[in-house]
């Protein structure tokens, strides 16, 4: 992973999981394609062609690329209808595959949150910064997926990509039919001359090949688009729903072994001894494998394999970090000390002046760790030979899959050809490499023969690397009716540290993402600090849906509240008069509006609000609940966002809607504890998300007044927490300053 390392400390400072940034795609074009290259040629058959990274014609077919990982957030259909938006091609006219590992596929989404620059600041310094920070990963040419990207990162540069294939295409029918250009169109995957004579695109591919791309070919206007931006099925939707689509967990190959493991739950820490004596005479197993952290099992099937594992007495070298949950927390909140501080993000003002005007506020917040837990769980495919590796898993970083493996069975990175599959969800799970590494490792020992590996749900819990577990201490001031001073401070695990360490890339530098949502505020308050520490010895964690501000968010949303209602304010009218940004203030006005909000409901009925930006898209989200004699029923939640661009308001409702229920889910059932080392819920039924008859009824409006082209996966989440907290406040009068909320407050 040298890459990564070379990229220097400011271009790190990124959101989410993904490390990866890019090129100024609106200068697409020879200098791009000579500094990355374009990973399509090496592989053409005869007679085609391709004219970028995402655009390859054969005599028989047409490929769009889909530079992203798809893990349930539409990237197989987004992308490739950006594309085909521009190519004048219809759904069904063309395939898609997901993209190799490759500099160019190399992600400009992060550029914005690379700059250390608050997300609605552009000034020239702060643009300024980004493209700094933008022209350094373009060096770097890393590729990854996370962070809300897919559509910052591709929006512009496809659909170049497509007005490139388009023009060149025209180009090729204008030199064999010696038509003007000028005169030529196309439609539905056709080139249509002026006598109405059409030409399909597969026809004029070995003639496109032989002629210069068009590479200052001009995207349409949006007045003229067909389907960005208007509402369509998405592109997987029939196939998933018929059971057709093939995920990672369904790949087969002749010949093939399966695998199960049996691995330390005390993370990072190996195997001591083991006793297979029950396991090797079950149904099915056809042999047993000693791995650094546990133990294997080769059967004829996946359950075979499952059952025979867990039938393995193993001993287990012992956690590093605390073994009982206890320990953890008493870490945390001793890690309030300068040896342990991250960085002071923000200071505005005198803060321990302001602090000593008016009224003192103090309040402690708790966040635990949670885990991931996609319904597909962790597996893959992969076939070692004296040569190579060759490995089928659906994963967000191509690169970093390559060098891991290799690493694991003694190869180079590019001995390791990776294909990226479907993959059902992830939400960071699959960023990193629980299942990779033993994969290589199994397959190195059964050299010749397809090993495919699924862990059990059990084992996918205990391997889980757990999202960041926090404690805020906030204090704050208000007086005649004001906010004067807010002191924001959290010590945390570091989650984007973490990710790195694990990817062979650690950084000395404070976590970028125990900032998201605690420095990114955007009241205008006198007083001001955001201050972050890192807590060290606990149980290892990594990115999770909308990563540091699933947790900071929570924190601060919820203290503000706390302010606000200790001035004697009114919750929204309040965030609406101190919001400093525009656009931003536009989205609590629009909340408002959307939920008719006139004050306290009163008869055991409430609303709360809360306002967090995440990865540059400002979300405000109101939740009504009932205080029933059963517990606390959710009724309805509004959303607002901003998202610059609309590129397919069908898949947009529904990333919000369940990034709402996902926030909601967790912030009231969800927490990983400890004990012995080993995480104690090790299924669903003991990390409950919000069930469906809990589901309140969602609202959605986007709003298009943002300068930038923003993402939607992971913006919705982190409003939904303190939002439903200060709701539950508003109808009880009893404030909630620790998740899961289940262990204060029933919920129906």
């Amino acid at each position: 992973m040298e890459d990564i390392k070379n990229i220097s400390r400011r271009a790190f400072v990124f959101g989410s999981a993904a490390i990866a940034g890019g090129i100024a795609f609106g200068s697409y074009g020879d200098a791009a394609m000579a500094a990355n290259g374009n990973p399509l040629a090496a592989g053409l058959g005869p007679n085609s062609v391709t004219f970028n990274p995402w655009v390859e014609i054969s005599p028989d077919k047409i490929t769009l690329i889909a530079q992203h990982a798809d893990i349930g957030q539409g990237v197989g259909s987004a992308q490739p209808i950006l594309i085909a938006e521009e190519m004048d091609l219809d759904p069904g006219q063309f395939e898609v595959r997901f993209a190799g590992p490759s500099p160019a596929y190399f992600n400009t989404g992060f550029a914005n949150e690379n700059a250390p620059f608050l997300a609605a600041d552009h000034s020239p310094a702060a643009e300024a910064a980004r493209a700094y920070a933008l022209e350094a990963l373009r060096k770097s040419g890393l590729q990854m997926t996370g962070g809300s990207s897919t559509i910052p990162d591709t929006y512009e540069k496809l659909r170049i990509a497509g007005a490139v294939a388009r023009e060149t295409l025209k180009a090729a029918a204008a030199k064999r039919s010696g038509v003007a250009l000028a005169d030529i169109s196309t439609q539905s995957g056709h080139v249509i001359l002026p006598n109405g004579t059409k030409i399909p695109y597969v026809e004029l591919a070995a003639e496109a090949a032989r002629i210069a791309p068009v590479l200052d070919a001009k995207p349409r206007d949006p007045s003229k688009w067909r389907m960005v931006g208007k509402p369509m099925m998405r592109l997987d939707v029939r196939s998933k729903a018929m059971g057709e689509l093939k995920f990672g967990i369904d790949r087969k190959m002749d010949g093939m072994m399966y695998a199960a493991v049996k691995l330390n739950p005390n993370k990072g820490q190996p195997l001591k001894s083991y006793d297979a004596g029950k396991a090797q005479s079950m149904p099915g197993v056809k042999k047993i494998l000693k791995l650094k952290n546990g133990v294997a099992v080769i059967a004829t099937n996946s359950w075979y394999a499952m059952k025979a594992v867990d039938a393995i007495q193993c001993v287990w070298a012992p956690s590093t970090y605390p073994a009982e949950q206890a320990g953890h927390w008493k870490v945390l909140k001793g890690s309030f000390k300068p040896q342990f501080l991250g960085k002071e993000w923000r200071k505005i003002g005198d803060v321990e002046a302001g602090l000593k005007q008016g009224t003192l506020v103090k309040a402690e917040y708790r966040a635990p760790y949670v885990g991931h837990q996609p319904l597909e769980p962790l597996n893959g495919l992969a076939i070692v030979s004296d040569s190579g590796m060759e490995i089928w898993v659906g994963h967000q970083s191509p690169q970093a899959v390559q060098s891991i493996a290799a690493a694991a069975v003694g190869l180079k990175p590019e001995q390791v050809t990776f294909h990226n599959q479907w993959s059902g969800g992830s939400f960071g799970h699959r960023l990193e490499f629980e299942n990779v590494r033993v994969l290589a490792e199994i397959a190195n020992q059964m050299r010749g023969t397809p090993i495919k590996l699924v862990f059990s749900r059990e084992q996918d819990f205990l391997q889980d690397i757990p999202r960041q577990i926090a404690i805020a201490r906030h204090r704050g001031s208000v007086d005649k009716g004001k906010i004067v001073a807010a002191d924001l401070q959290l010590a945390s695990t570091a989650p984007l540290k973490g990710l790195l360490e694990r990817m062979g890339a650690p950084s000395k530098d404070p976590d970028p993402q125990l900032a998201a949502g605690l420095w990114n505020v955007y009241y205008d308050l006198p007083h001001f600090r955001a201050t972050s520490y890192e807590a060290q010895g606990l149980s290892p964690s990594t990115t999770w849906r909308s990563v540091g501000a699933s947790t900071a968010g929570f924190f601060t949303e919820s203290f503000i509240d706390e302010l606000i209602h200790a001035a004697g304010l009114d919750p929204l009218k309040a965030r609406i008069a101190m919001c400093s940004v525009p656009t931003y203030r536009k989205v609590l006005e629009t909340v408002a509006e959307m939920s008719n909000w006139n004050g306290p409901l009163g008869n055991g009925r409430g609303r709360g609000v809360a306002f967090v930006e995440s990865f540059g898209t400002p979300t405000a989200e109101v939740v009504e609940v009932t205080m029933t004699d059963r517990g606390v029923r959710i009724d309805k939640v509004w959303v607002a966002v901003d998202v610059g661009k609309v590129v397919d308001p069908v898949n947009l409702e529904s990333q919000v809607q369940g990034g709402v229920v996902w926030g909601l889910g967790h912030a009231m059932n969800c927490q990983l504890t400890y004990a012995k080392g080993a995480v104690q819920q090790t299924n669903y039924n003991h990390h409950e998300a919000m069930r469906i008859y809990q589901c309140p009824v969602i609202e959605i409006r986007a709003l298009e007044n943002d300068p930038k082209v923003r993402g939607i996966g992971e913006p919705p989440v982190p409003p939904a927490a303190p939002a439903l907290a200060n709701a539950i406040f508003a109808a009880t009068g009893k404030r909630i300053r620790e998740m899961p909320f289940n262990k204060f407050i029933d919920f129906v």
